[in-house]
């Protein structure tokens, strides 16, 4: 929960004009409508994974780099992109030097003394972002995985149709010659 008095002062959230400069991004849109097939597919799969990057974008753009500024980099703890091997990128927290990650060190950085009180409300706020953040590039990723998986399951459908009324065609033509 938010203490109104105490807002964040050298971290902006993202408000909603960030997000309507991202094609498609007021809803899923697409999603619950008659795919006709495998193209159709794609095409959304295209749609989600494209989306899922300009999200990356915005993310590094306006948060990271936000986070990486004063007085944030006199922190022990960063802000920092990971890339996974699905092929996504994610904002964790690390330690500088890299030799620990994870939002446990997030959570020790504001349990510590030595963190600036007037920075709390400022990092909550980020670890906060980071959260939303996570959640949409992850559903993203994997709505454009799913679609493309489908549209592979689509094209094995069509090909095994394909292959059947060859099949039947090649039977027909046959019987009917004398």
């Amino acid at each position: 929960m938010s203490d109104p008095n105490h807002e964040a002062r050298h971290f902006r959230r993202l408000e909603q004009g960030a997000f309507m400069k991202l094609e498609h991004a007021a809803s899923l849109k697409g999603l619950l409508k008659p795919f006709k097939g495998k193209g159709d597919l794609e095409d959304w799969a295209s749609q989600c994974f494209a989306l899922r990057d300009e999200l990356i974008a915005l993310a590094q753009r306006q948060v990271l780099a936000q986070a990486c500024r004063h007085p944030f980099h006199l922190l022990p703890v960063e802000l920092a992109q990971q890339t996974t091997g699905a092929g996504t990128t994610f904002l964790r927290w690390r330690r500088h030097d890299r030799s620990a990650m994870g939002v446990a060190l997030w959570q020790e950085l504001m349990a510590s003394t030595s963190t600036p009180v007037n920075l709390l409300a400022d990092l909550h706020a980020i670890e906060l972002q980071r959260i939303v953040l996570n959640l949409q590039i992850s559903l993203l990723h994997t709505l454009g995985r799913q679609a493309r998986e489908c549209a592979s399951k689509a094209a094995q459908a069509d090909d095994a149709y394909l292959r059947r009324m060859t099949a039947v065609a090649s039977r027909r033509s046959g019987a009917r010659e004398p």
